[in-house]
């Protein structure tokens, strides 16, 4: 059994003295881990960076082995991001997101390609790309069958004033429908709404409400189901917007009957 294809690298954990079980995702095999023999040498330690876009080949002698991995390195992701901490803090984010959320050898090919246009725009800057890294957590949820329903209010059924979510149902709530619930609901950022989300510039203050969505529902679902924390990766990320923001970092509460 073999397969070569373009992959990204999602995580590296030595194995050994020298060898790596790497975690890779790609787009017609989903997240498929190899071993990397030597890939914690100084030969290879660079290649397998977490974020890299890397040709590799996969080997194995039955399909459920692990098997081994071979690779050489198309694009830096990992160097490019190093000397910009928030260009750095959101690849590593979406590495653990898709690493602990997507299930094994299962392809889930918008997950894989919205990643990778994130790491192909990231050395133009962090910034302008959190709105698209929070489309894609949103997408990666509705590829898991988790998807949030933005496109109309969950109590009147209009789809004007759409300003909240139900922390509960992932449905969206109209400002005057979700007034007597308002400290209890999720801010709805005008970046999740339109056409491709896209409804025209948008700022940190926006950016951590997206953030603070999407986690609470990958921590509610797709990492809660698995009984698992959202990864420390994506935590430091939303800290760091916190930052830009001014805000507080405490995310969101849970639990609402809207």
């Amino acid at each position: 059994m073999e397969w070569q294809a373009p992959a990204i690298v999602l995580d590296a954990r030595p194995l050994g003295e020298s060898g790596a079980v790497v975690s890779l995702l790609t787009e017609a095999h989903g997240r498929h881990a190899g071993l990397a023999r030597a890939g914690t040498s100084r030969a290879q330690a660079s290649l397998w960076q977490r974020g890299n876009l890397v040709e590799v080949r996969w080997v194995a002698r039955l399909p459920d082995q692990l098997g081994s991995l071979t690779g050489e390195l198309v694009h830096p992701a990992a160097a490019l991001a190093m000397e910009d901490p928030l260009a750095l803090a959101l690849l590593s984010a979406a590495c653990a997101v898709a690493d602990g959320a997507l299930p094994e050898r299962e392809a889930h090919p918008r997950s894989f390609q919205g990643l990778l246009s994130l790491i192909a725009r990231l050395p133009g800057g962090a910034a302008p790309l959190l709105p698209d890294y929070i489309r894609w957590e949103a997408e990666l949820l509705a590829e898991l069958g988790y998807g949030l329903d933005l496109g109309r209010c969950a109590v009147t059924g209009g789809t004007e004033d759409l300003v909240w979510v139900s922390p509960r149902t992932g449905r969206a709530v109209s400002a005057a429908a979700g007034e007597p619930w308002a400290a209890r609901l999720l801010p709805l950022p005008g970046l999740l709404l339109g056409q491709g989300g896209a409804v025209g510039p948008s700022g940190p203050a926006e950016w951590l409400a997206g953030l603070r969505l999407t986690g609470h529902f990958l921590g509610k679902d797709a990492f809660g189901h698995q009984h698992k924390p959202l990864p420390a990766a994506r935590e430091r990320l939303f800290d760091r917007v916190a930052a830009l923001a001014g805000a507080d970092p405490v995310p969101a509460e849970r639990g609402s009957d809207a």
